[in-house]
């Protein structure tokens, strides 16, 4: 879907006008740095992981290991967030310590390419929900617009009608993607023989995958039975990447597309594209301060814990600019991006 219908008409001086938002952002003290808060956090986070898996070696063979697999699914993800702090520079300035918290968070304890990751995600950065630009609205397992629907085949074809059913149970996957996605970035390359991702660490990041991946088995085939070991890894994972689904989807899917026509200046880009969810500070911790997605967007490196007290002036902001700003519930949010992915199908079920 264009932009064109969304967008305000251009208004005076509206080239400034991030640059005015962002004035009042810092002038409140909210670019500045949270050490405190993310030494607590780091804390409570990796202790309540570490304590995890001691729980894991402790019980042994038994059956209970597998609700202690969701658990591990739920702390897996907290870890994750952390990564994605860190990718941002929020906990720090400088690269050098942020890339040891990512590398440690990514690779070495949840098993992805902290590198292959950052390089994703600060493309979807600087062209959210852009067909050709944005990596995360690209065609693949699920379509995002009748354009690419049209263009499915085969099991493609069949799963593009049925896809807002398929969502949940497809991120049950998610996890196991994740992994695949990292090996790929680390080993893929160009037919001219360069890498297909850019990587600053690609031999450090290969070794500590080999590490987790290996830690990972020992531990479980050291602790319980293969069987017990292989359907603990089944639900940790699936879990996992459920969760990671849920936390990332409401953020843009069901926004407005921008394609290559639309001339949106920094501020509406990342405005009309993204949509934030309400809720208490237990929503907060629960979408690693995802659902301020907006805020987020607009200011990438700004603390997490700094995003809830952004989030009034940035509406303000935006009534006074006339700009929409997308906010609904948690369920509401789900359903508007399963609205999305049913009526991209719509033209297959023809």
């Amino acid at each position: 879907m264009a932009l064109g219908a969304v967008a305000e008409p251009p208004v005076r001086r509206r080239g400034s006008d991030y640059a005015q938002l962002s004035r009042r952002i810092s002038q409140a003290g909210l670019l500045e740095r949270r050490p405190g808060w993310y030494v607590t956090r780091i804390a409570f986070t990796l202790g309540a992981f570490v304590a995890g898996w001691v729980a894991v070696f402790l019980l042994g063979d038994s059956w209970w290991q597998l609700p202690l697999a969701a658990l591990m699914a739920v702390a897996t993800t907290q870890v994750a967030f952390l990564g994605h702090d860190a990718g941002h520079r929020q906990m720090f300035r400088r690269r050098g310590p942020s890339e040891l918290v990512g590398l440690f968070a990514g690779n070495v304890a949840v098993g992805i390419s902290y590198g292959w990751w950052v390089d994703k995600h600060n493309r979807h950065h600087a062209n959210p929900n852009h067909e050709d630009e944005d990596p995360d609205v690209g065609a693949g397992a699920l379509v995002w617009t009748p354009e690419q629907a049209l263009e499915t085949r085969g099991i493609g074809r069949w799963m593009a009608k049925r896809q807002a059913y398929l969502f949940f149970p497809m991120l049950l996957l998610e996890g196991l993607n994740l992994h695949v996605a990292s090996i790929r970035a680390i080993i893929g390359r160009e037919p001219n023989g360069g890498y297909t991702v850019p990587m600053r660490h690609r031999a450090v990041e290969a070794a500590l995958l080999v590490v987790h991946t290996a830690a990972y088995v020992a531990l479980l085939l050291a602790v319980m039975s293969p069987v017990k070991a292989l359907l603990f890894a089944v639900v940790h994972q699936a879990l996992w990447g459920l969760y990671m689904g849920c936390a990332f989807a409401p953020n843009h899917k069901g926004m407005p597309m921008p394609t290559a026509e639309d001339e949106l200046d920094f501020l509406r880009k990342q405005v009309l594209t993204s949509r934030n969810v309400r809720g208490s500070r237990l929503v907060d911790t629960a979408l690693g301060g995802l659902n301020y997605q907006i805020e987020h967007h607009l200011f990438p490196n700004m603390p997490r814990a700094n995003l809830r007290r952004a989030q009034p002036i940035v509406r303000a902001y935006c009534v006074e600019q006339g700009i929409p700003y997308a906010e609904t519930g948690l369920v509401e949010s789900y359903r508007q991006a399963l609205g999305h992915l049913h009526e991209v199908g719509r033209p297959l079920r023809g």
